[in-house]
């Protein structure tokens, strides 16, 4: 299987790889282009390549790393070789500089696979967003240089006990002393958390309360094993389970200035930032389930005859295919308008928030659909019962996506629309 770096560099690819290297300040590259629903040669040959490796490698094994709840280094081994893992990150830092629209579409292909394997792939991405956008040249180097070198995994570290969609209730605190900086607190719930190299960390650095979030807080990267750092157990997600969810703890660790993202008090921008680039991949791998939901469905609908006719005849199941398929394909829409925003270096915060809302919302009902397919008691081997388990952190969302929503309708976008 050649890898997208090969695919790159000769055949069609290689006549657009020139175009990508040409990336904008932020690190992501921007292609300015009409209304187009089709997908380039170039963008047709990835998704070949993602599906392809998702057929042979993710959905053999996906039942298994569902019931060991193993972390799945073998695929992660392999996607990385294949250059599906990593492909944002700038030329300058030894990656592929893609945009967010190629890496929707490997994140679709890979989460029909599995959104367990996916979500370990794209918490990664999530990681390394904020030093692509914000880092400087010499921590570009140092920290993405290093995950185009090796298979490793990164985690996002910015959710705690009592702060998640609430970034302005962090309680890790960051004190500088001399040319350091002393971290204390307690990070819970992060995907790749128990086994990533480093961490891009959000802490208070201005202690006073009444100062605004936006000037409050730090962004930092914090290697995985600096003295101080404890890496908490792994807990038992409702789904996604062979993805890494823990927390960790810190005291007293020490990072150095060369470290800080931007600067002091640029953190929760930087973090708000990064989430216009990857809200879209949460999306596309929202699709991806349902899409795998509506296929394992209608396979079923076709196989399965009662009163002599296939049950996809029956009214009743024909219409709940047919919801399911406008979902989804509303769904791919809502995220390649997302995606394509800003890839053409504008905010999309507004479509970003539709297209996660809704396709998770979607990916929900479709997997709920697909499992009451089967008349019979549930049983864990059957596709459609894992589908039904894959998207419940989805579900778990629900909090973050009503704030998704919220977040959306008050961009600027949205409320320009009503003052005009």
């Amino acid at each position: 299987m050649a890898s997208l770096r090969q695919l790159l560099l000769t055949g069609p690819l290689a006549r657009s790889f020139v175009r990508w290297q040409s990336t904008s300040a932020s690190g992501a590259a921007v292609k300015k282009s009409g209304v187009c629903f089709d997908l380039s040669d170039e963008q047709r040959e990835m998704q070949q390549l993602a599906r392809k490796f998702s057929r042979e490698e993710i959905i053999p094994r996906a039942a298994e790393l569902d019931r060991t709840m193993e972390y799945p280094w073998e695929i992660i081994k392999k996607a990385w070789e294949l250059g599906l893992m990593n492909a944002h990150i700038p030329v300058e830092a030894g990656g592929m500089g893609l945009g967010t629209f190629e890496g929707c579409i490997i994140a679709e292909e890979t989460a029909y696979g599995c959104t367990g394997v996916q979500t370990a792939m794209e918490a990664n991405n999530l990681a390394e967003m904020p030093v692509i956008i914000a880092g400087n040249e010499a921590q570009k180097k140092k920290y993405l240089g290093r995950m185009t070198e090796e298979p490793l995994v990164s985690a996002y570290g910015v959710t705690e006990p009592g702060a998640g969609s609430d970034v302005s209730a962090i309680r890790t605190r960051a004190e500088k002393k001399g040319d350091d900086y002393v971290i204390n607190g307690q990070k819970m719930w992060i995907t790749n958390g128990g086994v990533a190299n480093w961490y891009f960390l959000l802490a208070r650095t201005n202690p006073d309360p009444k100062c605004l979030a936006s000037k409050a807080f730090t962004g930092f990267i914090v290697d995985g094993d600096s003295p101080g750092l404890t890496r908490g157990r792994k807990e038992v997600n409702m789904g996604q389970r062979c993805s890494n969810t823990s927390g960790f703890t810190l005291e007293d660790v020490v990072v150095p200035k060369e470290n800080v993202l931007l600067d002091e008090g640029a953190g929760f921008k930087i973090a708000m930032g990064a989430f216009d680039r990857t809200r879209p991949p949460v999306a596309a791998g929202a699709v991806g389930l349902s899409q795998r939901a509506l296929d394992e469905a209608t396979k079923y609908a076709l196989e399965r005859n009662t009163f002599g006719t296939q049950i996809v005849n029956h009214q009743a199941i024909s219409f709940i295919l047919a919801e399911m398929a406008m979902d989804t394909e509303l769904g791919r829409l809502a995220w390649m308008k997302a995606a394509w925003e800003v890839d053409q270096g504008r905010r999309n915060t507004y479509y970003a928030s539709i297209a996660k809302g809704f396709a998770g919302d979607a990916a929900n009902k479709a997997a709920s659909n697909a499992v009451q397919y089967q008349a019979h008691p549930v049983l864990l081997q059957l596709p459609t019962t894992l589908l039904c388990c894959l998207p419940s952190p989805v579900l778990l969302f629900r909090l973050s996506l009503a704030l998704t929503r919220s977040f959306g309708y008050c961009s600027s976008t949205a409320t320009s629309r009503h003052a005009e």
